[in-house]
């Protein structure tokens, strides 16, 4: 499913017209990110959580050369799938 289709199943569901279910989900986005992106956790009851984590510094490895290289720790933000959505996956 792309973006174009949610917008499509908002238009059904909300009886909106095109142009504003793409600017209530569009400002979604935004207002999760931007939360993420500035520490927040954001918790969708249902749906799941998103929140930013910290990943430790590390040795890797080049795949190019082989080498060893040192990668920096740094924040990645992540989605963790509440019970109501897991459940309805495994059915």
């Amino acid at each position: 499913m792309k973006k174009s289709d949610l917008v499509e199943k908002i238009v059904e569901a909300g009886n909106l017209s095109k142009k504003d279910a793409e600017l209530a989900l569009n400002t979604t986005f935004e207002s999760i990110i931007e939360a993420v992106a500035n520490g927040d956790k954001v918790q969708i009851t249902g749906f799941g959580t998103f929140e930013p984590r910290e990943r430790k510094a590390r040795t890797g490895v080049n795949p190019r050369s082989g080498e060893k290289m040192e990668i920096e720790a740094s924040k990645v933000p992540a989605f963790k799938a509440g019970k109501v959505f897991k459940d309805l996956v495994n059915l």
